[in-house]
């Protein structure tokens, strides 16, 4: 053999053998490890330090606190765990959870309290330390004062000692999120910026009716009650309690109109005096925002908002500077959320954005511009823009992809996170001006994994003019000339987007395993899905599922238009909303879909809570043909695929009298299904158990599909 020829085989073989040593994804490891080892490299508990162009964040799984500048790439390390514990006699596994006070002080979770710490050099400022039992522990800005709550009650740290703030029984909830955390509600507790005052959220679930769920773990197996409200039937009472640290009083304000309205978006104003609430009638179509003394007197109505749909305020009053009572509010009464200025009196100062797309958030605000995130005019992005006082807007991202951003306060500077559809992320320091300081860019944990490709396509919505997103998957030996069965992955319901120019597009590791086993995966934002504004969002009212159907049966039209896609086997699977769009499509387009697996799914939407299910169906009174034409019950003598339905025995959510009832009606039908519940689990199966899941539901498409 002549030299080139050894040296061209040795080649060849170096080439082989690279290709043949890429690592097989197994089904366990793209569920358990996809945010673990296949996690892309971040930077880990950054923080600004308050007034200052300085930054810190952690290192080795938040067991190290590191400082740096702005304009300095080179950071210092200030403090270990190990460091801490033997100085403060503590027990601290990590820092997660830190936050800077001021410049010079630094506080520190520890159990259910707080270490307070100066800097340089590092010593104690304060402890705080509440009871073994207390959940949702807030502190005040200045950490004088920590409220918290114990099963259903208010108390807080004052000075040292316990006070107990609410007495009441079980049925009477206080501090803790309510509305079931719908309209953006995510906590219960509001301490005032000048830590004078406790506010907090209180709801009376007396009438709300108790829904039993079983406790499996005990012989015999025991009740566990819930309130559950559902559609059409009672509501809990909200109301909202200002607590004086100083007198010890608390007084309450209860809704302006009937007493199962919303209370909703809860602010102080800066100068501690005032708050803001959003109250929503219970029917969702109408929103006034009221300003209350800090006394708890109504003062005035700022203004209203309604709408033919739905009204859904989810963002508080946010005040840009702490000197003046002028707020920001986020509404998208115009189409799209956008961001509009106004005093306190309730007169609008002017319209800051413009945008024919919707605002997603406020990241803060500087002396002169308001920062915020929003989608840009694909909607698969989040970028980052700053907007002044005067409505003059500019995009601050360049890049493409979904961003993630802290604002500096004090100089204007960003600190990014993003990724896009080809970058795993890249963490990065935005100035106002100079040159960006990359931090991390991530390498690619997935490059030695054998995984094919993603792309993000658009199609036409069942209108013939709207447009969708959608992402496909293909194996990493994909063949056009090749015939490919589909796994169509659905959610399809409010507040969710499946489909973001983000890594992977979005899409769940198990998704490419399935991928390597020979088929494509296949996933549609249809209309009714977030950030598109509220044309594309609201056209889903009292008829859930119809339009939805309708765009994702479109997505199979495109699957079809592939010469590569064998329509005979399509398979679509889903959870939540997503269960309720696997069996809408079974059973309402029966000859197009071979095999289903359905999880949580809801099944009839009176089943449902109120908050949620009134919001875009109305109630079964008002709606009687809408929640007809929803209920999967009337549809099951249609399937013709094979299906799987799914459920966790101890839901809350999506309560498994829904997949029940279904069952039910198969039975009486004559119908035969598979049904597989999951004992003790919610609405998500967690943990190591969720292998499990994925085994189930992915062998039972391999299998029939």
């Amino acid at each position: 053999m002549k030299l080139k020829q050894v040296v061209y085989s040795a080649v060849l073989l170096f080439c082989f053998s690279a290709v043949a040593q890429k690592k097989q994804l197994t089904l366990s490891d793209a569920v358990m490890q996809q945010f673990r080892a296949y996690a892309a490299d971040k930077v880990d508990g950054f923080q600004w330090i308050p007034g200052t162009n300085k930054y810190t964040f952690t290192k080795n799984k938040y067991t190290e606190l590191h400082l740096a500048a702005e304009n300095k790439t080179e950071p210092v390390e200030i403090l270990t765990v190990a460091e801490f514990n033997k100085t403060f006699a503590t027990n601290l596994t990590n820092f997660f959870g830190y936050r800077w006070i001021d410049a010079n002080t630094l506080a520190l979770p520890n159990k259910n309290g707080f270490i307070g710490l100066t800097a340089m050099p590092v010593k104690e400022a304060f402890r705080l330390v509440v009871s073994d039992e207390a959940e949702n522990v807030t502190p005040s800005n200045n950490y004088k004062i920590v409220a918290y709550t114990k099963a259903n009650n208010l108390f807080a740290l004052v000075d040292g000692k316990e006070v107990q703030i609410t007495d009441f029984s079980a049925e009477i909830v206080s501090g803790q999120a309510i509305a079931r955390s719908e309209f953006g509600i995510t906590n219960g507790i509001f301490i005032s910026p000048d830590a004078k005052y406790i506010a907090f959220y209180q709801k009376n679930e007396s009438e709300v009716a108790q829904y039993p769920l079983l406790d499996l773990t005990s012989t015999p197996g025991t009740l566990n009650n819930i309130r559950y409200p559902m559609a059409g039937q009672k509501s809990e009472k909200p109301r909202v309690g200002i607590y004086s640290i100083e007198s010890g009083k608390t007084v309450y304000v209860s809704p302006r109109g009937a007493t199962d309205d919303y209370l909703t978006n809860f602010a102080w104003t800066p100068d501690s005096k005032a708050f803001t609430i959003a109250e929503v009638n219970r029917a969702q179509n109408a929103m006034e925002l009221n300003i209350y003394s800090a006394a708890g007197q109504f003062q005035r109505t700022l203004f209203t908002e309604t709408d033919n749909t739905w009204v859904e305020p989810e963002h508080a009053a946010y005040f840009p500077n702490p000197k003046k009572n002028e707020f920001i509010w986020i509404s998208e009464r115009d189409g799209y959320n956008n961001l509009y200025l106004y005093d306190l009196n309730g007169k609008l100062l002017r319209k800051l954005t413009q945008n024919l797309f919707p605002v997603i958030d406020i990241l803060g605000a500087t002396a002169k511009e308001i920062y915020f995130t929003a989608t840009g005019e694909n909607g698969t992005n989040t970028l980052v823009y700053a907007v002044d006082f005067k409505g003059k807007q500019r995009l601050i991202t360049k890049d493409l992809g979904v961003h993630a951003a802290k604002l500096n306060e004090f100089t204007g500077t960003l600190f990014d996170e993003y990724s896009n559809l080809n970058t795993p992320n890249i963490s990065q320091i935005l100035p106002v001006k100079g040159s960006v300081t990359k931090l991390v860019e991530s390498p690619d944990k997935l490059k030695d994994v054998e995984i094919g490709t993603t792309e993000i396509v658009q199609l036409k919505a069942a209108d013939g003019k709207t447009d969708l997103y959608a992402r496909l998957i293909k194996p990493s030996n994909f063949d056009a000339s090749k015939k490919y069965p589909v796994l169509i992955y659905v959610y399809g319901g409010p507040h969710a987007q499946m489909v973001t120019n983000s890594y992977l597009a979005g899409a769940n590791l198990w998704m490419h395993w399935l991928a390597e086993k020979g088929y494509l995966v296949f996933t549609v934002d249809n209309r009714g899905s977030s950030n598109r504004g509220a044309a594309f969002e609201h056209v889903i009212h009292r008829n859930l599922g119809t339009n939805e159907l309708a765009d994702q049966l479109s997505g199979v039209a495109y699957l079809k238009s592939l010469p590569y896609v064998d329509a005979s086997r399509l398979a679509v699977h889903g959870w939540s909303f997503g269960g309720f769009m696997t069996n809408t499509m079974l059973l309402k387009a029966p000859d197009t879909f071979k095999v289903g697996v359905a999880g949580g799914p809801v099944t009839d939407w009176a089943y449902y809570e109120i908050m949620y299910g009134e919001r875009y169906m109305d109630t079964p009174a008002e709606n009687p043909e809408g929640y007809k034409t929803a209920a999967l019950r009337n549809y099951v003598k249609n399937l013709k695929g094979k299906l799987l339905l799914i459920h966790g025995t101890s839901d809350d959510v999506v309560v498994e009298q829904h997949n029940l009832d279904l069952v039910k009606n198969f039975v009486e039908a004559g119908v035969q299904i598979d049904y597989f519940p999951y004992p003790m689990h919610k609405h998500n199966v967690r943990g190591k158990d969720r292998v499990h899941l994925m085994e189930k539901v992915l062998n039972y498409v391999l299998e029939h599909n």
